[in-house]
């Protein structure tokens, strides 16, 4: 049922809510940090320890998106290249190995292809084919070398490593580095569950051990890969009158399977490949160098716009692609001068801090990891946040960014929030939740017409009411602004 707006009538009422929303009894073990300023009259209309370090979560994200539009610019696409050593004979055989050469385009995923991996993997298909090649003697290579460091960003969990936002980080991604379960009932109580994988693929196995319970009873499903494993465990039980449900599942070795995805897309149209399908790394190519400006370009795919990318990665906070465009900062950063020991990721988070200075923001004031916000080690403060949405408002790509944030009640992780009240369609945010933290910062015009800049975080709350976690509290915040219907000059008058 819709909330009936309460409109505040001036500066000192709003105040007053935002103070009692925060200082409630039931948040004494708990740190809330707030910050609010006008875009259009540049005044503080409320801070609460706006000035300590905080878990973001996945606000961290705004920071990231800002510098990858910053540095490189909203119409900037990533190029996956395939090379080899020769041009195909007459006959079209190429007589060597060909190389997919990544750069961590995250844009070839089954989601924005109808469902169909093989149509995101066509243009690269066609790619070839337009190369003449219609038979590759040599092996297929799946080269993940661009990127240089670990498989994880740092500071993430072994329990992460196992889900889905979790995924590796490789410079040859595929289909978001998951593959899709649908998980249905067998035919009768007591039969083993049925499971079917999307993209349909041997590249992982199965160990089912769920089973179909009696109608009614309570689903209990439990999906687990360990780590560095390509088999799925599948243990609990599965109503027989339940209607399923899907899960995705990452992989390992993604850089692998795009290859091996790559190799059936060419099987399919007859092209075959009589030699292996492997991957190259970075130590690998330190040990055996790849000079790609010497051998041939066959053909190459673009990934989205930057542009798109900040909203692909923003709207439903997708962790692969915030550290993604990480890396590729810091790989653009290395090409400006010689950096062999640091990692792609430490090369990024290099550019954040220069990034900062930038914006007028204390390096002190934001303390990364990695670009996702999955560490729970990154650090940020809400006036820190905030001067960074103040600074981007000022960019060239400033509607760029504001239109890849989630709108409240319309999409994105905002979608079924704050719906019904004054901050539907009027609040523009960057969520961002882990356990004991609830955060969210970003846009919002109030009900008097004025736009607002906003950074709200929640840490260290354990709510005692199921059916109000953080996120609601938080959300209580923005709805409050929403609902204003004075003007931050007013104080002037």
């Amino acid at each position: 049922m819709a909330q009936e707006a309460k409109p505040t009538a001036n500066l000192a009422e709003l105040r007053q809510k935002l103070e009692e929303q925060v200082s409630q009894p039931k948040f004494a073990a708990a740190m809330w940090g707030v910050k609010v300023i006008s875009l259009d009259t540049g005044k503080t209309l409320f801070e609460y320890n706006a000035q300590k370090l905080f878990s973001p979560a996945s606000n961290s994200k705004l920071f990231t998106v800002a510098l990858a539009l910053e540095r490189l610019g909203p119409d900037y696409r990533v190029k996956t290249s395939l090379y080899a050593p020769s041009k195909p004979d007459p006959s079209g055989t190429l007589a060597s190995d060909l190389i997919i050469f990544g750069r961590g385009d995250p844009c070839i995923t089954a989601r924005l292809y109808g469902g169909d991996i093989y149509r995101a993997l066509q243009p690269l298909v066609a790619a070839l084919t337009n190369a003449g090649v219609k038979g590759i003697a040599g092996d297929l290579v799946g080269d993940e070398s661009y990127f240089r460091g670990p498989i994880f960003g740092s500071g993430w969990t072994w329990e992460d490593m196992e889900t889905a936002y979790g995924a590796e980080l490789s410079a040859l991604t595929i289909n978001d580095n998951a593959v899709q379960l649908t998980i249905r009932p067998g035919e009768r109580a007591g039969a083993p569950c049925k499971i079917a994988l999307s993209p349909a693929t041997t590249f992982l196995s199965l160990s089912n051990r769920a089973v179909t319970a009696n109608a009614g009873q309570k689903r209990t499903i439990h999906l687990q890969r360990a780590p560095m494993d390509n088999v799925f465990f599948l243990s609990g039980q599965l109503a027989s009158d339940d209607k399923g449900y899907t899960e995705d599942g990452p992989v390992h070795n993604p850089a692998l399977l795009f290859a091996s995805l790559f190799r059936e897309a060419l099987a399919r149209i007859g092209i075959q490949v009589a030699g292996n399908t492997r991957t190259s790394n970075w130590p690998d190519r330190e040990a055996k160098p790849i000079a790609t400006d010497q051998m041939v370009e066959l053909g190459s795919v673009s990934s989205l716009s930057v542009a798109e990318w900040a909203k692909e990665t923003l709207k439903p906070s997708q962790n692969l692609y915030a550290d993604l465009v990480l890396a590729q900062v810091g790989e653009k950063a290395r090409e400006a001068r010689l950096s062999p020991n640091q990692t792609s990721e430490e090369l990024g988070i290099a550019e954040l801090g220069k990034f900062l200075v930038q914006a007028g923001i204390k390096r002190d004031e934001v303390l990364f990891d990695e670009g996702s916000g999955l560490s729970r080690n990154n650090l940020a403060t809400p006036k820190a946040t905030v001067a960074l949405l103040e600074f981007a408002a000022r960019r060239p790509w400033a509607e760029v960014f504001l239109q890849a944030l989630p709108v409240a009640g319309v999409d994105g992780t905002l979608r079924e929030r704050m719906k019904g009240t004054a901050a539907e369609g009027k609040v523009r945010a960057k969520t961002g939740t882990l356990r004991w933290v609830g955060s969210l910062s970003g846009h919002v015009t109030t009900a008097g017409g004025e736009r607002l800049v906003f950074s709200v975080m929640l840490n260290r709350y354990h709510s005692a009411d199921p059916n109000r976690p953080a996120p609601a509290e938080v959300d209580a915040l923005a709805v409050m602004l929403a609902e204003f219907k004075g003007r931050s000059e007013e104080e002037n008058r």
